[in-house]
């Protein structure tokens, strides 16, 4: 087997590879970013007032969008604002999406991401080092995830440990014994999947948990007339017509925990009991 050793170019020196070259490669096969099977949206997005968009990539099934910015050479102020202006636009005209911006250079300096640490957390940002290698007569681009999306922890076992435990009587307070009383309806359709599930009593909240350990897939809220069942599933069309079809009374999306908020009454677990089912088994098997 023959062996290239490969060189390391700057496409920001270079005569001809230039930033709309690259854009036309990962327009053409997004996926070369490392991000998942995407879709490109839209290239050279114009933003009021405010320039243009390199890219926006989607996310094919699903409501999660990438609003990307390419730089050639080291990153600078100027593209670490105008990679924020531009997500904080689109998110803001497209709220029914999820937005992260992303940022590609080709060094992502330490300076860089000291500043960004400050406020990742609060803005969903990926940063992207991007390195074009020549190998023989071929160049190529190779992208490494230098800073990731810091994504907000889910209502789990770290949030377990420091929720302050109650009891069932605290919550027929809350709410009231026979809403309670769905919870423990709920659970049996949870133990359908798992028997060992039991119903683990906190201050915000009536989880779950298996073998004394929480294992939050889905969450209870006893209220005065109904029970708010939160169930950790990412957000998709297929699940969003299966409740719209079945007439469930819903709250807004939880874009923080990944959750459908279902407001349910007797009738509703009863009439319903199949659909529940299937949304609480794919939201325990994606935690496993």
């Amino acid at each position: 087997m023959n062996f290239t050793r490969a060189e390391r170019i700057s496409l920001k020196l270079h005569p001809e590879l230039n930033e709309r070259w690259v854009q036309d490669l990962i327009a053409g096969d997004p996926k070369i970013l490392g991000l998942g099977d995407l879709v490109l949206r839209d290239k050279e997005r114009m933003q009021p007032r405010a320039g243009r968009l390199d890219l926006l990539l989607q996310h094919p099934e699903g409501k999660l969008r990438y609003e990307v910015e390419v730089q050639l050479g080291a990153t600078d102020e100027t593209h670490i604002i105008r990679t924020i202006e531009y997500w904080d636009i689109e998110r803001k005209r497209y709220p029914q999406y999820k937005h992260c911006a992303v940022l590609v250079a080709e060094d992502i300096t330490s300076r860089f991401l000291n500043v960004v640490s400050l406020f990742n957390g609060f803005i969903p940002l990926i940063a992207l080092q991007m390195q074009a290698l020549k190998v023989g007569e071929h160049t190529t681009l190779v992208f490494t995830k230098v800073m990731d999306e810091l994504s907000r922890g889910p209502v789990d076992e770290d949030e377990d440990a420091a929720a302050t435990p109650t009891d069932r009587p605290y919550w027929e307070k809350q709410g009231t014994k026979a809403t309670v009383q769905l919870a423990d309806e709920l659970l049996s359709i949870a133990r359908e999947i798992d028997p060992s599930l039991e119903l683990k009593y906190n201050k915000l909240y009536i989880g779950l948990s298996r073998a004394g350990q929480p294992f939050n897939f889905v969450i209870f809220r006893p209220k005065k007339k109904h029970i708010r069942a939160e169930i950790r599933l990412p957000r998709t069309d297929e699940v969003d017509g299966k409740i719209e079809h079945a007439g469930i009374e819903t709250l807004d999306y939880d874009e923080t925990y990944q959750a459908y908020r279902l407001a349910l009454g007797a009738d509703d677990i009863a009439k319903h009991r199949e659909l529940l089912l299937e949304l609480m088994r794919a939201s325990y098997q994606g935690r496993m």
